[in-house]
């Protein structure tokens, strides 16, 4: 069990826990409330126990619900994180895998991978990037561009849920 540092989950009320948890997953409170509905007491505050909650709401979700919480996140050294437009978890995160030092190469490496990954599939490529630096993301992204849709459907929750799972512990 691992309790949370800055915060006590289970003495906020409904709206301050939407508040903290409602971008742990990118752009969709609706898994933050799902989890408060579903949780109780001491157990919000243990980090993996509130993740389990969180990861089952995902999964109990439905596929359009899933489809958009996926499109929620953004490429991988894509426009957004040129304009400075990311969440300061997703700054964070590809900042600290390096993707903001990309030489020009691999910048239109992942420009490439990024455009044929969404033409193949219809949403962004998306990898818990934490101890990941960029030469094994895009290993990651032209291996898993072969997948089938369905296969790769199923791997971007599973990072998703590692991306929460990271964001819920830096708490």
């Amino acid at each position: 069990m691992t309790a949370f540092t800055t915060l006590t989950p289970s003495r906020l009320a409904r709206p301050a826990f939407i508040a903290a948890f409602g971008d742990i997953y990118e752009h969709s409170p609706w898994v933050a409330e799902a989890a408060f509905a579903s949780s109780q007491g001491p157990e919000r505050d243990d980090i993996e126990s509130l993740h389990r909650h969180m990861s089952r709401a995902l999964q109990s979700a439905s596929r359009e619900q899933q489809l958009a919480l996926i499109n929620a996140h953004p490429d991988l050294a894509g426009k957004a994180a040129i304009a400075g437009e990311l969440t300061a978890a997703s700054t964070a995160e590809q900042a600290g895998a390096g993707i903001h030092a990309c030489s020009a190469e691999e910048f239109a490496r992942f420009t490439t991978l990024n455009q044929a990954y969404k033409a193949r599939f219809g949403f962004p490529f998306i990898m818990a990037v934490k101890g990941s630096n960029r030469q094994q993301i895009l290993a990651a992204f032209e291996q898993r561009i072969g997948h089938s849709p369905e296969q790769e459907f199923h791997c971007a929750l599973a990072e998703i849920d590692k991306i929460a799972l990271f964001r819920l512990q830096a708490l």
